[in-house]
């Protein structure tokens, strides 16, 4: 598509206009395809793993929690945010060839995040898909990765702010959930979905 627009903009100055724990709102002055120049807000996040859990017998690990946003009680799974010690231990492997972290990297965030929700370890994890869920206003990132051989075996270490419940299904019951809409965590729908498209 050599003769394709060029609709790429140019980034002429970026700063942060307000942080706060888990995230920053930042401001940068772009130039766009046709001259004109504006500023552009958006949520600036650090990349973050998504993990769908599965005990040894098929059940998913879900975790219930206060979701202060929409003001109420969320069905989800696991997930947080890669810490910076992550990508650090997983130099020695290399990132992934998008430039993104690397396989250890994800599978050692996975592992950390599940036992602090939930209290549970896996056997082996497994990358699902890597998703940008809102990048027409934040340049989040979302590594999903699915957990198996998931036992209780770990001890939980919630943060401060999180108020969550932790408790097994049947997988099918979480399916039925994404299919009736009784499941509204986007996190929780693609990884899934992913499942759903290269295991069933």
């Amino acid at each position: 598509m050599d003769d394709s627009p060029d609709l790429s903009w140019e980034t002429l100055d970026s700063a942060v206009d307000y942080a706060c724990p888990g995230f920053d709102v930042r401001r940068d002055e772009v130039r766009f395809p046709n001259g004109e120049s504006d500023g552009f807000h958006y949520v600036d996040e650090p990349p973050a793993v998504v993990v769908l859990p599965l005990t040894p017998d098929g059940d998913v690990v879900v975790i219930d929690e206060w979701r202060q946003a929409v003001g109420r009680v969320n069905r989800g799974i696991p997930a947080g945010t890669m810490e910076s010690a992550d990508e650090e231990e997983a130099g020695a492997e290399g990132a992934a060839s998008d430039g993104g972290p690397s396989d250890d990297a994800v599978e050692r965030a996975a592992a950390r995040e599940l036992a602090e929700e939930t209290g549970y370890e896996a056997d082996a994890f497994e990358r699902l898909t890597t998703v940008e869920p809102t990048n027409g206003m934040a340049n989040a990132v979302h590594h999903h990765v699915l957990a198996t051989g998931c036992e209780p075996t770990a001890d939980r270490d919630l943060d401060h702010n999180e108020s969550i419940a932790v408790e097994t299904l049947p997988y099918d019951d979480l399916l039925a959930a994404v299919v009736d809409d009784g499941l509204r965590d986007g996190r929780a729908v693609t990884a899934v979905l992913w499942y759903e498209l290269l295991h069933r």
